[in-house]
């Protein structure tokens, strides 16, 4: 009977029994008369050891010549061994060679980040872009647990768009057919008036922006998760990222321990993240800001100095979120540094109700968010303050003008979560494949 097919996570289960794994080989070593070979599946780590004594000489030949990422199956008795991947080993009995890789261009040597970027596609093998991909996974999946069994809807919301939602100097435009359409910066203009017909939606997909920055907190093309609420206020607006965001670390943490070993994330640093987070207004930021030890922090930092009024720079997002342990939330900022759609603080006009959520050790900004206008007039005023085509935005106020609500939302940036949870320093390791200023390839 043929031995069973087993994903090497599985593999401490079935010590003492025969069985078949498929994967690749990361590395292969002879010592005297006994040959090594780590493999790898998409689930873990293995060693596989034979000596002249358990194979013929043809297969104990092959073992010691067999290239980096040699496609394998290999037979063999699963042994217990405490210093070995997961505490096991395979004594090999058989070994068949699937695909040779005879030139393959990363080796176990430092390679620059360019080299690695334009051989993405091999990359993704390797331990540590292996380890933030399921990372990613499990932040993905939680956004989505979280959303579903708090019966938010999911609502796919168009890439296409005829307009622009954070700024018309961050877009990126294309030919529809004669007329010019937009990547879509957000899809939160199209969840408003799903949220009128179901209360509770979520849209969470790729969006774009133009910005020529190099900074390691940007890309081109990003994913969002983006709740909208009706019947909703500020503080309703910033109990629900909270509460989303201790969800999301609590599961990493839960399930996902292995990855973080293999990151060498300090866990410790994840585990304080537990609501309620800490609150300052934008006033009370800015001062905190202007004091003379943090303007010598931005000046070090080569940041413009911070003038109360302006919106906050990475610098001045740094010096705040270095102050806690968890993430920071910061609201009502100047209206005049904010989206057209924000609704204003009724008992002070120039401030918008919104919320900006730092994350700690210097990863900035992860989510933004806000109550939106629900006075048509007021938002048809904004509209024209901000320059922007007043046709293109008919349908937005039609939501105003039949049935209006207060209701509000907030985005949050997948891949600032993912680098601040595996402690990435640069976002373009924590997508598959980055889009940036320089770089469009693979």
């Amino acid at each position: 009977m043929a031995s069973p097919i087993l994903p090497i996570r599985e593999l401490p289960g079935h010590v003492g029994a025969e069985v078949t794994i498929r994967g690749w080989v990361t590395k292969s070593r002879r010592k005297g008369k006994i040959a090594f070979l780590v493999l790898r599946d998409g689930s873990g780590l293995c060693q596989a050891v034979a000596s002249v004594r358990d194979v013929d000489e043809a297969t104990f030949a092959l073992m010691d010549a067999l290239e980096q990422e040699a496609s394998v199956r290999v037979t063999g008795i699963v042994r217990a061994d405490e210093r070995s991947p997961g505490g096991v080993e395979l004594g090999l009995r058989t070994l068949e060679v699937v695909g040779r890789s005879g030139d393959y261009p990363i080796t176990p040597k430092e390679h620059g980040i360019e080299f690695l970027l334009d051989h993405r596609h091999l990359h993704l093998r390797h331990r540590r872009p292996w380890a933030i991909m399921r990372v990613r996974h499990e932040i993905e999946q939680a956004c989505r647990d979280f959303m579903y069994e708090r019966d938010f809807v999911l609502f796919d919301s168009p890439i296409l768009t005829p307009a622009a939602c954070e700024g018309t100097s961050t877009l990126f435009e294309t030919d529809y057919f004669g007329e010019p359409a937009y990547l879509s910066q957000s899809g939160q203009l199209y969840l408003e008036p799903a949220a009128m017909a179901h209360d509770r939606v979520y849209c969470f997909g790729p969006t774009f922006r133009a910005e020529k920055s190099k900074t390691r907190r940007h890309l081109t093309e990003f994913w969002m998760l983006e709740p909208e609420v009706t019947w909703i206020d500020l503080d309703g607006v910033m109990q629900l990222a909270e509460e989303l965001l201790g969800y999301i670390v609590a599961r990493v943490l839960d399930r996902r321990a292995e990855e973080l070993r293999v990151l060498e994330r300090d866990t410790a640093r994840l585990e304080s993240v537990v609501p309620p987070f800490p609150r300052l207004s934008y006033d009370e930021a800015a001062e905190i800001l202007v004091r003379p030890e943090n303007v010598e922090k931005a000046r070090r930092q080569n940041a413009p100095p911070f003038t109360p009024g302006d919106d906050l720079g990475a610098a001045d997002e740094t010096i705040l979120g270095e102050m806690h342990d968890r993430p920071l939330m910061i609201h009502r900022y100047p209206t005049a540094v904010k989206a057209f759609y924000m609704e204003p603080d009724p008992e002070r006009a120039d401030r918008a109700l919104c919320v900006d959520v730092i994350a700690p050790e210097g990863y900035g900004e992860i989510i933004g968010g806000s109550m939106r206008i629900h006075d048509p007039e007021l938002l048809e005023q904004r509209i024209r303050e901000h320059g922007l085509p007043a046709e293109a935005f008919r349908w937005y106020l039609d939501i105003r003008r039949f049935g209006t609500v207060p209701h509000g939302g907030f985005g949050m940036g997948l891949e600032r979560v993912v680098a601040w949870i595996c402690g990435a320093h640069h976002l373009r390791e924590v997508i598959p494949y980055p889009r940036t200023i320089q770089r469009l390839y693979p």
